[in-house]
């Protein structure tokens, strides 16, 4: 596997720089969350490069501070990452024929953002694996580091949770302003947004928003298949 030019390593973080920017203010607060149960900052660091899930490591603390048995906590996190495998599988023909360390590489540290930086620039036809590494490997060092330091300063810090939730939530708002608008992503959209309000008044609770981004992602993946008129949203 080569190593990335300047030119990759330039593009990729500037592509990230606004997902790594978003993951400092939910960082922080996740961080603090794993101070509470016990983790040290470099623990936090390395929890959060390895597992790297933002919305299963806000949950795993929670869940640790309600004395949830783990058996239960590691049910709950599986469930919430199985968005992963849509992600998966929009993105595997974009990266089909890169060396498989490379492959490998960005496959673990794909994230429900950068899934959506990339993924714009790779149907815009101007992107490599290479550059979509770097925007992954980029977004996930500001995660840990963000991590670390809401460990670091937890104890002296009282973030209410409504900040919290507003920081995530402005995130993907901010990505979708800025998405390339297409017929697909108006499916997304409103896929996920139907999705979501209908999940909410039958009374599926938290698991809304995971349900209502599994319908988009599905639905995506059906607008954009070959044969379905993916070529009028070049």
């Amino acid at each position: 596997m080569s190593a990335p030019t300047k030119a990759d390593i330039s593009a990729g973080v500037s592509a990230a720089l606004p997902v790594m920017m978003g993951y400092v203010a939910i960082g922080i607060p996740c961080g603090v969350m794993a101070a509470e149960v016990g983790l040290s900052p470099a623990v936090a660091f390395l929890l959060s490069a390895t597992f790297y899930s933002g919305a299963g490591q806000f949950m795993m603390a929670s869940l640790a501070l309600a004395g949830t048995p783990v058996a239960s906590m590691v049910a709950s996190v599986a469930l919430v990452s199985t968005r992963q495998l849509l992600y998966s599988a929009a993105l595997s023909p974009y990266v089909r024929e890169a060396p498989r360390p490379l492959a490998a590489l960005f496959a673990a540290t794909v994230t429900d953002e950068s899934f959506g930086v990339n993924m714009e620039r790779f149907a815009a036809g101007a992107w490599s694996p290479t550059r979509a590494t770097v925007v992954n490997v980029a977004s996930m060092l500001s995660w840990a580091s963000a991590n670390a330091l809401g460990a670091l300063v937890g104890p002296a810090l009282a973030i209410p949770a409504d900040i919290m939730s507003f920081a995530m939530t402005a995130i993907f708002i901010c990505l979708l302003a800025g998405q390339r608008w297409s017929r697909v992503t108006l499916v997304v959209a409103a896929t996920s947004a139907a999705s979501v309000v209908a999940l909410k008044l039958l009374g599926a609770g938290s698991l809304s928003v995971l349900l209502g981004a599994v319908a988009g992602v599905a639905a995506g993946l059906v607008a954009g298949s070959p044969g379905r008129g993916r070529g009028e949203d070049r």
